[in-house]
C-alpha cells in the first residue's frame, strides 16, 4: 500500500495526467510528472515535474528515487524506460499491458486468444502483402499502422482494392494491420478498474460518437441496441485484465453488430470515454486508479444523476467558455493549452 502523503509518478503531461494529478492531490497524495514536452499541463497542477526525455537513464533513476510507485498516462511510452523504472520502484499497470496495447496486432491476437472477436484482419508488411490481403477480406476496409496511431492518425481507409497503392503511401508502409470494416449500430466503450488483489468495478458503458475519428461524445445511458452487447463485452475486458494482471483502470473499445460486441482496441489507462465520470460517478475513473495503483480499496461506480453526456471540446470550442458556464446543467473542464489547433482536445463539458 502506498499511502496519503506519498508521491505518485506520471509518465506523460498531457489532460489525463492532469486530472489524475488532480483526483491524487484530492487524496492526499503528491504528484511529480516526467515528461519531454515543453508544455505539460499535468505539471501545473502537480507538485513536481522532470523535464526529459525517456532515454535519459540519470533522469528517469532520481525520477523513480523520487517517487512511491509510478503510472502512466499514455500506452506509447517506450518500453525501455518503463523496464528501467520498474527495476527500481513499482510500475502500475505493468509492462505486460503495454506490450500488449503498444502494437495493434499483438492487441488483436492477445483479445481473440482470449475468445473475443475483433474485426476481421491481417497483419501487412509489404504493399504486396496489403494487396493479398484485400483479396482475402474485402473492402471497404481500414489500414492502421501497428504503432502510434491515435485519434485516427496513422489510419487509411479503402474503399476498392484500387486505393492499395495510396493508403500504402498515406501510412508511410509501416508495418501495419489490415482490418475489414463492420456494419455496427454504435460504439462503446468498457471501463474497468482492477486492484492488485484482483477485486474490480465496472463503469456503466458510454455510448462514444466519433467525428473524424476523435471522439465528440460519451453518452450513459447507451441506447437499447448498444447495450445488450454490453455483459459480453464487459466480461472479455475482465478476462483481459485478468490475463495481463492489470491494476489501474483499463478501457475497452467495441463495435455493436449483429454479431455481438467486436472489440476494437484498448488503453491500458484512464480514458476520453471515462471523462464524464468526474462529475457522473461515485468515483472517477482518475480516483479509481489512484486507489488500484496505490493498494487502496476501489470506489463505488454508480452514475450521480440519470443520464450524463461527455462532449470534448476541440480547437476553438473552448473559446465559448462563458456561454458554456452559463448552462446550469454543465461542468466545464479546460486543459490549460496554450494553442487551439483543429481536432486539439483543449477540454470537455459533462452534463447531467
Amino acid at each position: 500500500m502506498i499511502p496519503p502523503g506519498a508521491t505518485i509518478g506520471i509518465l506523460g503531461g498531457g489532460q489525463l495526467g492532469r486530472m489524475l494529478a488532480l483526483a491524487a492531490a484530492a487524496m492526499g497524495y503528491r504528484v511529480h510528472v516526467y515528461a519531454p514536452e515543453a508544455e505539460q499541463p499535468a505539471a501545473e497542477v502537480s507538485a513536481f515535474a522532470t523535464r526529459a526525455e525517456y532515454d535519459d537513464a540519470g533522469a528517469l533513476d532520481s525520477f523513480a528515487a523520487a517517487v512511491g510507485v509510478v503510472t502512466y498516462e499514455f500506452e506509447n511510452v517506450p518500453l525501455a524506460a518503463v523496464r528501467r523504472l520498474a527495476e527500481r520502484v513499482p510500475v502500475r499497470p505493468g509492462v505486460a499491458a503495454l506490450e500488449v496495447a503498444q502494437d495493434r496486432l499483438a492487441e488483436k491476437r492477445f483479445v481473440a486468444d482470449l475468445g473475443g472477436q475483433p474485426a476481421p484482419f491481417r497483419a501487412v508488411d509489404t504493399l504486396a502483402e496489403l494487396e493479398q490481403a484485400l483479396g482475402e477480406i474485402g473492402t471497404p476496409a481500414i489500414l492502421k499502422t501497428r504503432r502510434f496511431g491515435y485519434d485516427g492518425k496513422g489510419q487509411a481507409r479503402i474503399a476498392a482494392p484500387a486505393d492499395a497503392d495510396a493508403a500504402w503511401a498515406a501510412t508511410g508502409g509501416a508495418p501495419a494491420v489490415v482490418e475489414g470494416l463492420v456494419a455496427f449500430a454504435g460504439e462503446f466503450s468498457v471501463i474497468l478498474a482492477r486492484a492488485a488483489d484482483g477485486a474490480t468495478v465496472v463503469y456503466d458503458v458510454p455510448h462514444n460518437v466519433h467525428v473524424d475519428g476523435i471522439l465528440a461524445t460519451s453518452h450513459v445511458h447507451a441506447p437499447p441496441a448498444v447495450l445488450r452487447h454490453a455483459p459480453a463485452a464487459i466480461e472479455l475486458a475482465q478476462r483481459a485484465a485478468a490475463a495481463l494482471d492489470h491494476v489501474g483502470v483499463l478501457t475497452c473499445e467495441f463495435f455493436a453488430t449483429a454479431d455481438g460486441p467486436v472489440f476494437n482496441e484498448m488503453a491500458p489507462r484512464v480514458h476520453n470515454s471515462g471523462h464524464w465520470t468526474i462529475e457522473g460517478a461515485r468515483t472517477s475513473q482518475f480516483e479509481n486508479h489512484i486507489r488500484a495503483i496505490c493498494g487502496l480499496p476501489l470506489g463505488a461506480t454508480a452514475l450521480t444523476a440519470r443520464a450524463v453526456t461527455m462532449t470534448n471540446l476541440l480547437g476553438d470550442a473552448a473559446d465559448d467558455w462563458a456561454t458554456l458556464l452559463a448552462d446550469p446543467s454543465a461542468h466545464l473542464h479546460l486543459y490549460g493549452k496554450r494553442e487551439a489547433k483543429p481536432g486539439r482536445k483543449m477540454g470537455h463539458l459533462t452534463r447531467l
